[in-house]
């Protein structure tokens, strides 16, 4: 059976029912993405970018993003610092959006899903 899963992109044995419900709570986050996505694309269309450019622009910057992804010799945490310049607007948004309260919101979410999994 992994062997059906790895041509279509990959698999991830799973030891036990818990860590099944928590890789399928992550899985839950995959449309807050794209939402958050299309909040920045109309973001730019209210400033004035035309519609097509606005969604082509982060379509490619974040494509971009899951190419760096796929350097698994760097953490997720190092990702996002080789990404920053000190005091650079990425560290701007990341501090001053994505702040502990966010952080926490988003572990309560997942949390609650997991408990509705179990």
């Amino acid at each position: 059976m992994d062997s059906l899963f790895e041509r279509l992109g990959g698999v991830l044995p799973v030891a036990d029912e818990a860590a099944f419900n928590a890789f399928s709570a992550l899985t839950g986050t995959l449309t807050t993405h794209y939402s958050y996505l299309a909040t920045l694309t109309s973001w730019a269309i209210g400033h004035g970018i035309a519609s097509d450019d606005a969604d082509r622009y982060v379509r490619s910057l974040f494509q971009g993003v899951g190419r760096a992804l796929s350097d698994e010799n760097r953490s997720l945490h190092q990702l996002a610092a080789d990404h920053e310049t000190p005091n650079g607007n990425n560290e701007r948004i990341r501090t001053t959006w994505f702040t502990r309260a966010n952080s926490e919101a988003l572990n309560k979410a997942l949390n609650d899903l997991l408990t509705d999994l179990k």
